[in-house]
């Protein structure tokens, strides 16, 4: 179900689902909630759930803090499995890569990238496929029995 200002696509395989946001701090939480029906559809819960959740929340939260998006540029996100583990990717306007920085006790932000490297089984990023900007994308390995896929 899409709320106004996002679209879906799911692959026929259903294998892998792609929305798109506008850059707006409550596109986080519509993205959290993307994800979590696409895991549910796939079977995938409990902490492997949550950590996936607590990762796209991150990447999404950087792109709406840090692209800089002239109006009809839209944060796309992807979701779907390769190679047996659950691919996350945000694409963003900006080309400007995510570069981790120590954050201070007192700092009020700065862990996210931090979060993402502790959490994921493999990060890093690559040219946004429509060719303005960047994709940064993590990686989790599901345990077997973790995600049923249907063809």
């Amino acid at each position: 179900m899409s709320a106004p200002g996002e679209q879906a696509a799911i692959a026929p395989a259903t294998d892998e689902a792609a929305y798109r946001f506008p850059r707006h701090r409550r596109s986080v939480g519509r993205a959290r909630a993307a994800l979590r029906e696409q895991l549910a559809i796939w079977g995938v819960t409990d902490e492997p759930a949550e950590t996936a959740v607590l990762l796209l929340s991150e990447l999404v939260t950087n792109a709406v803090e840090h692209a800089k998006t002239s109006p009809g540029r839209e944060i796309g996100t992807r979701f779907g499995f390769c190679d047996g583990a659950l691919r996350l990717e945000v694409a963003d306007a900006n080309d400007d890569l995510p570069v981790p920085r120590p954050a201070k006790d007192d700092d009020e932000d700065g862990r996210g990238l931090a979060l993402v490297i502790a959490l994921a089984d493999r990060w890093g990023t690559c040219p946004r496929r429509d060719g303005i900007g960047k994709q940064v994308w993590v990686e989790l390995k599901i345990p077997t029995g973790g995600a049923e896929l249907t063809s």
